[in-house]
This record gives C-alpha cells, sequence and structure tokens, in this order.
C-alpha cells in the first residue's frame, strides 16, 4: 500500500442526501455546489419557466414537473477533500434508483423539512441506511417558516427514527422572528440574512452563546432558545464518533437551504465527521479502499445523458485502487476486457475527462450494453460485490407502440431503459407484448415521456392483468436447473424474462403464489432479484 494511495482515499467524502419530496434535498444539493465553489450561481427548482435549472434535475421532465427523477452525481472540492456528492430522487415511485446509489455512498444527509417532520417516505430511506448502518447527519431546513417546535422535532426524529439526535446547531426563531442558529460547539451565533443566489459576504458572526446582547437584540426567541439549548445540553448525550459512525445517533442542524443558511457549518460537518471510503463486502473476500489493484462495480447506469449522442453511462463506484484511464479493466460477469479512454467525472450532466480516481469517487463509463447494473470491474481477479437491490415490482403495465413501422425502436428504447434501472422489462414466453414492472405509477409516465422524446416513440402503456412478481431459482442440492426447467414448462403461461433474462413468475393474486409454492417446494420464489441482496432483504424486513 503506498502512502500516497492511502492519502488520496482519506481525502475523499461520498455520500448521498435522502429526504421525503420537497422537503429541500435539491436546493440543498444546489446551496452545497455553491459553498463549495463548485458552482458560481444555483438554479431554483421551482423556477419551471426560468433559463436557470437546478444543476442536479438535468432531465426535461424534472424541468418541466420541478421534481427530481432520477438520480445526479456532482463532484466537488472543499477544505482539501474530494466529495462526491449523489443527490437522490425524493418521490416514493423511484426509490428503487434511490435504494442502489445508497450502496454506493459511506454517508447519508437527511434533509427533514421543520413544518412536516418525519414523513413517510423518510421512514423508508432511513430503514435501507440502518441496514447498511449507514452514518446520518440531518438538516432540519425551511426554518424561515412557521414550523415546528425544535424540540418537538428533536424527539419526533429518536422515536420515529430510532437514533439518538446531537444538536450541533440550535435555532433562534422561526419564521419572520428567525434571528439566526446557535453554534453549540463553537459557542457562536450566525445572524440569520436572507439571500438566494450567491455566496455574499460571510454572514455576521457573534461570540458566546450567552452574549448579553443577544437578550436586546433577539428579545423573546433568544429567551427560549436559551431555556431550549440549557435542557438540550443537560439531556442530549455527547457527540460520540463511534456511535455515528454506527449508525446509532446523529448530528443535527438548523437552516434555510433556499437562503444559503446553516449551509456551511453542513459542509464542514461532513468534511469532519463523515468517514472517508471504507471496506466492501464481496462473495468472495472484503475488499479494503488501499488495496494497489482496482476494483469497482456499477450501481447505476443513465441513457441519454446527452441525448444528441444516444450515449449510455455507467456509473461506477470506485471500490479500491488508483484508475487511471485507457487501463486494462475486467468484466467479471462476462470476462470481457475494457480499456474505456472517455470515463467521465460529473456535475450533473456536465462532464470532464477523467485521467484518475481513487476509492469512493464516482466515476462515468460511456459504454453501449456491455456493463449492466450490478457488475464488477477489476484488474482480473474474479470477484462479486453483493447487496444492489432489484424490488421485484408491484404495479405492471402492457405496452405497445403506437406506430407499427416503429416497433424496433421501442424494443431498442426499453431494452436501454430497463438497463439503467428505470423501469423493469420483462419478455413473457407466450405472446409477443412487453411488460412493464414498477414500483409506482410516476415511472411508467416517465418512461413513456422519454421514450417520446429521447427514442422517438409513441407508446400505448396499458393496464396489465398481474399484481405479483417473483424470481425463480433453484438450488442445486434440490435439482437445480433441471427442476427450474420443469417448473418453467409446467408455468410457460405466467413465465417472462427481464432485462439480464432472469425468469419471472407474474401473478394476479397474492393466494396464487402461496398455493404455488406449496406445490413446487423445491423451487424458491425472490422478492429481490440479486442473490446476495436476500440478507440486505431481511434485515430491512427483520
Amino acid at each position: 500500500m503506498s502512502a500516497d494511495l492511502a492519502s488520496q482515499v482519506r481525502q475523499r467524502r461520498t455520500f448521498a442526501i435522502i429526504s421525503h419530496p420537497d422537503a429541500g434535498k435539491t436546493t440543498l444539493t444546489e446551496k452545497l455546489l455553491l459553498f463549495s465553489g463548485a458552482i458560481q450561481i444555483a438554479g431554483s427548482v421551482k423556477a419551471r419557466k426560468a433559463s436557470r435549472h437546478a444543476t442536479s434535475d438535468w432531465m426535461e421532465i424534472e424541468k418541466q414537473r420541478g421534481i427530481s427523477v432520477a438520480s445526479s452525481v456532482m463532484q466537488m472540492e472543499y477544505r482539501g477533500c474530494t466529495i462526491n456528492l449523489l443527490d437522490t430522487p425524493g418521490h416514493q415511485d423511484f426509490s428503487e434508483d434511490t435504494y442502489r446509489v445508497l450502496t454506493a455512498v459511506d454517508a447519508a444527509l437527511m434533509v427533514i423539512d421543520a413544518a412536516n417532520g418525519v414523513e413517510p417516505q423518510t421512514r423508508r430511506l432511513l430503514q435501507v441506511c440502518r441496514a447498511r448502518n449507514t452514518p446520518i447527519l440531518t438538516f432540519v431546513n425551511k426554518m424561515d417558516r412557521e414550523v415546528q417546535d425544535p424540540l418537538a422535532l428533536m424527539d419526533e426524529i429518536e422515536r420515529e427514527l430510532g437514533m439518538t439526535v446531537v444538536p450541533f446547531t440550535w435555532p433562534v426563531g422561526m419564521g419572520k422572528h428567525f434571528h439566526g442558529v446557535m453554534d453549540l460547539r463553537e459557542e457562536q451565533m450566525r445572524v440569520f440574512s436572507p439571500g438566494e443566489d450567491r455566496v455574499g459576504a460571510d454572514d455576521e458572526i457573534l461570540p458566546g452563546l450567552d452574549n448579553p446582547a443577544y437578550a436586546a437584540r433577539f428579545g423573546m426567541q433568544y429567551e427560549q432558545a436559551q431555556g431550549e439549548i440549557e435542557l438540550v445540553r443537560e439531556a442530549a448525550p455527547a457527540f460520540d464518533l463511534a456511535d455515528f459512525l454506527a449508525g446509532h445517533q446523529t448530528p443535527m442542524f438548523f437552516g434555510s437551504a433556499v437562503n444559503n443558511f446553516g449551509v456551511r457549518e453542513v459542509l464542514d460537518a461532513l468534511v469532519d465527521l463523515a468517514p472517508p471510503p471504507g471496506e466492501r463486502q464481496a462473495i468472495q473476500r472484503v475488499i479494503h479502499p488501499e488495496e494497489p489493484k482496482f476494483t469497482g462495480v456499477v450501481f447505476k447506469i443513465q441513457a441519454n445523458m446527452d441525448p444528441a449522442h444516444r450515449d449510455r453511462i455507467a456509473f461506477v463506484r470506485v471500490a479500491s485502487g488508483h484508475f487511471q484511464r485507457g487501463m486494462r479493466l475486467k468484466v467479471v460477469r462476462s470476462g470481457k476486457e475494457l480499456r474505456p479512454n472517455t470515463v467521465v467525472s460529473f456535475l450533473s450532466q456536465k462532464r470532464e475527462l477523467l485521467d484518475e480516481a481513487f476509492a469512493g469517487d464516482i466515476i462515468g463509463i460511456p459504454n453501449h450494453g456491455v456493463l449492466q447494473l450490478g457488475d464488477t470491474l477489476t484488474e482480473g481477479e474474479a470477484l462479486q460485490f453483493t447487496g444492489l437491490p432489484f424490488f421485484a415490482p408491484e404495479l405492471f403495465r402492457s405496452v405497445e407502440v403506437a406506430d407499427p413501422l416503429k416497433t424496433k425502436q421501442l424494443k431498442a428504447g426499453l431494452t436501454q431503459l430497463g438497463e439503467e434501472g428505470a423501469i423493469q422489462v420483462f419478455r413473457p414466453l407466450m405472446g409477443t407484448v412487453l411488460l412493464l414492472g414498477a414500483v409506482g405509477q410516476l415511472q411508467f409516465e416517465v418512461v413513456a415521456h422519454r421514450l417520446e422524446h429521447e427514442y422517438g416513440v409513441k407508446a400505448r402503456v396499458m393496464p396489465a392483468r398481474y399484481n405479483v412478481a417473483r424470481w425463480v431459482t433453484c438450488d442445486a442440492a434440490d435439482g437445480g436447473d433441471a427442476e427450474l426447467k420443469r417448473f418453467i414448462d409446467g408455468n410457460s403461461h405466467r413465465i417472462a424474462h427481464d432485462a439480464v433474462d432472469a425468469p419471472t413468475l407474474l401473478l394476479e393474486y397474492a393466494a396464487e403464489l402461496r398455493a404455488i409454492e406449496a406445490n413446487w417446494p423445491k423451487i424458491r420464489f425472490h422478492a429481490l432479484r440479486e442473490h446476495a441482496g436476500l440478507v440486505f432483504q431481511k434485515r430491512l424486513e427483520g
């Protein structure tokens, strides 16, 4: 292990921003980029007709609706660290993309709307983080509005999410009477001043937590905050780095992302507290980030980031070693060799050619179907990373092309969208009509929109009779491929193959599944496709 490689790993921070929709996640992403110097002017996710849009919302439908429907990857430099920031879709219909992104990060930043508190999607995402013991920082947003009492919010987070909360900052007032935040560690107050676009002059900083000038200047809001801080300091435990890194404790910050307020404290905490890249589990062994040989895993594929070139980018999390442009890489699943020369780093859809990368970095490899979600890349060693989840879809639609002459484009478009995980595409053994499977209704709308605008295909998306899907396998001890073939032949009218040709049982009713499981005791029925991910599923369900 070279000292330089170890130093590069120590300087990396890779984290995802997670939240319920509309908590301000994409806005906070913009402001983190702004404060790091990665961008000069922040876009607004709400100004749909404006010329500026959020840097992380690059897809046309995102700009129209003002929502994030695909994860974005952005890299920035701050205080000597290389920070890889992944902005995830907040909308629950795109939770699969978010779950896969969470396998590629070392920490998460949870954004909570101070008015709404802990919301359903936040709970679900937290379950995923807890299953992976991912350290979490909490940012309570929108303090410039009329919101919940901060003590009530703190109690709700602890109760709902099962984590001990340690406030690092504390608000003085809220809404029209929001005066700023007390930095409990630095023992100073940052005075609130609104301002959306640029990082202007430094905020006013006042020394001490009980400065005599506070009462006269900030009135009853300060007196209330002073009492709350005394209570919190007596009741809340001290921050414990080991508990934070194990996912048991979360540092909490208050602010207003749209007004650039409280953002710098979060950015500093990410550098100071979030862990550098750690070891990652493969089926064969544990991979350490400082190992000299390159390894990486494809956790996301995105088609048409540049519609003019019909490209497909495989997002690879570097797990170990030193990546250099043009080096020979092996795709372990297929045995094929790659020598990527146009590898890119990201600022959303803006790309820069990349010469090198280290553990924790996210690199983009343009490819035309060579790489699939979950693929492991190495310098030759046969490794397979574990835990990339594919959930059984809960909603199904059949899809036909409006113009029969464009059948080929439809299949090509759906193949690419299936490969990137935007939708699950199933080819039934019986019949020619393709089936789409999704977690949420909005996925179908996005796919129809993208087929029309990226592939020039108007598709008819119609109801399908299925409601349950399970991937099917059979262990070698129970008859292996021969028993699986017997099952498929006996149920061919309800078997389809997915994007990677995995056989899938499609059913109308859950009761049918119970009957089939009883009749075929040697067949295994999976709600998660990735075999290694079954442990992950059990931890979630437990």
